[in-house]
This record gives C-alpha cells, structure tokens and sequence, in this order.
C-alpha cells in the first residue's frame, strides 16, 4: 500500500471525505457502499457506476495518496485476499516476517498500535450518537455475534441487560434467526459484530433486520464486514496481531466505553436495576460475601 501509512483504502476514503470534492464524495461513498468489489472494476466501470468522469476516478485516488487508480485498486484487491485469510495464511504471514523480541512484548506492541490508530480514526460524534440511541429505552435492543464474535455479543448483552430494560440476545443458531426477526420493531436496535472471514448469516441477519426499519450498529475490523452497507453506524477497529487469530481486543475496548457512556446517561435507571439484581443475588447466593 503506498504512503506507508498502513490504511486501508477504506479508511483513507472515510477520513478524506471532508475535503474532496463533490464528484468525489459520489465516488467514495459509491465505493464505500459496494467495497471493495466495485473497486475491482476498470476504472471506466467505476467511473460510470458512480456517475462520475474517469477523470475523477484519476484525481481521487492520487488525492488518497496513490500513483493512479490502478495503484489504489491493487491495494483494495490486496485487502480482498486479506480478508478471506484463514488461520494457517495469518500465522504464515507473521512468521515470515518475525521481528526480534519475546513474544509477548510483540503481540503488546501490536494491539497498542492497533489502540492508536482505531483511536485516531473513530468520530466522537458518531460514539456519542450509538450511546444516546442504545440509552433510549423506548428502542428495543437485540445483539448478535458470529463465531468468533459471539463472546463479544455475549460480554455486551450481559452489561446491557443491566443498564436497561428491553435487551435481547441472538442465539448462536442462525437457523432461528427468522424468529428473532418476527419481533424486531421500526426504530429498534441491532448490535452486531462480524469481523474478517465475514459470515453470511450475519449480512442476511442485517438485510433483514434493516427491511425492517431496525437500526444497526456494527463492530467490525478496518477492512469492513459486508453488513456495513445496512449500517447506520460502524466502528471499525484493527485487528491483525501477530497470530493465526486476529485480536478483538481493541473491538471489546469500544463496546466497554460504550457501556460506560451508556450507563452514564441512564443512571438512574440502571442504579435502581443493580440495587434490584443484587438483591436476587443474595437471595440465590450467587456470590460469596465475607461480611
């Protein structure tokens, strides 16, 4: 990828946006919504698919700091092969290119930096936005996770559940999705995570839920889960490690400030919702007291 700057072209395009021009905003956001396929296109393709000239095409892709478009098209079609690495292609990656130093003091190294740049790249306006839109209890919320994700869905319900009332939790079998679905309102709230190798019954869970008017908030990696393109709001986070499995260490460290901004702005409720849940807890003797 040129520049050096390790984004991806995605991220290049959404933290550029404020400065292109018009004809180039028609592009991004025409390659934002089919990313990266439409990119794989010949630049005449894309330039008509966006309504746009080629010329255009041209004068973006050098504005994201790329020789021409075919510079930038061979970074998205690398991305591609990114995403649909398995285990065995990521540990083989890294071991290629191991650098010195334990283990451990790498792998550290790799989710701070992840840290940073995710950081750098979320819009405040947008966590606030998903925390008053979860705060709102007159929206029911449903949360959903793949096979990877699925303890990150689990880690999120558990905590909402507490703060607020009208949290539900998709169970694993995406065979009873459709149920789920019956019960899902306009203006309702879809959680989902889905992270590199995506998972289809997670774009279909999206399809479905937006027919519905539902809302969907997406925790996903810096490429970008196909379900993207029926979100209202993203929050993509890096994940590459070194490892055969991608860290979601940085996703859980968003979806916990979202708890606590969350629970900051329902406070009351959620109080009276503890004080509640911790006396059934003493009544099960869930927990071990000391005193």
């Amino acid at each position: 990828m040129s520049g050096g700057t390790g984004k991806t072209v995605a991220e290049r395009l959404r933290g550029a946006f404020e400065v292109l021009t018009r004809a180039e905003r028609q592009l991004a956001n025409a390659l934002l919504d089919n990313y990266p396929m439409l990119g794989m296109e010949s630049i005449t393709a894309v330039a008509e698919s966006a309504g746009v000239s080629t010329p255009t095409v041209v004068r973006m892709a050098k504005k994201l700091g790329f020789g021409g478009f075919p510079e930038m098209q061979a970074a998205m079609r690398a991305e591609l092969q990114a995403t649909i690495s398995n285990p065995i292609a990521k540990h083989d990656q890294w071991a290629e290119s191991a650098l010195e130093g334990h283990l451990l003091s790498r792998f550290a190294d790799a989710v701070t930096e992840n840290l940073r740049q995710t950081l750098n790249q979320i819009d405040k306006r947008t966590f606030d936005a998903v925390a008053d839109l979860l705060a709102d209890q007159s929206r029911n919320v449903h949360v959903v996770g793949g096979r990877i994700t699925r303890s990150m869905a689990d880690h999120f319900f558990t905590h909402m559940q507490v703060i607020r009332p009208g949290v539900t939790q998709i169970a694993s079998n995406s065979n009873s999705w459709p149920h789920y679905v019956l019960n899902m309102r306009p203006g309702d709230i879809l959680v989902a995570f889905d992270i590199r190798r995506y998972e289809h019954d997670i774009l279909r869970l999206a399809e479905m839920a937006r027919a519905r008017d539902v809302t969907i908030v997406l925790f996903t990696d810096q490429w970008g889960s196909p379900a993207a393109r029926h979100a209202a709001h993203c929050f993509h986070a890096r994940i590459e490690v070194p490892s055969a499995w991608d860290s979601t260490a940085v996703i859980l460290f968003i979806a916990e400030a979202l708890i606590a901004a969350i629970e900051t702005r329902s406070w009351e409720t959620t109080r009276a919702r503890m004080n509640e849940l911790e006396e059934l807890f003493d009544k099960t003797r869930l927990f071990r007291k000391f005193v």
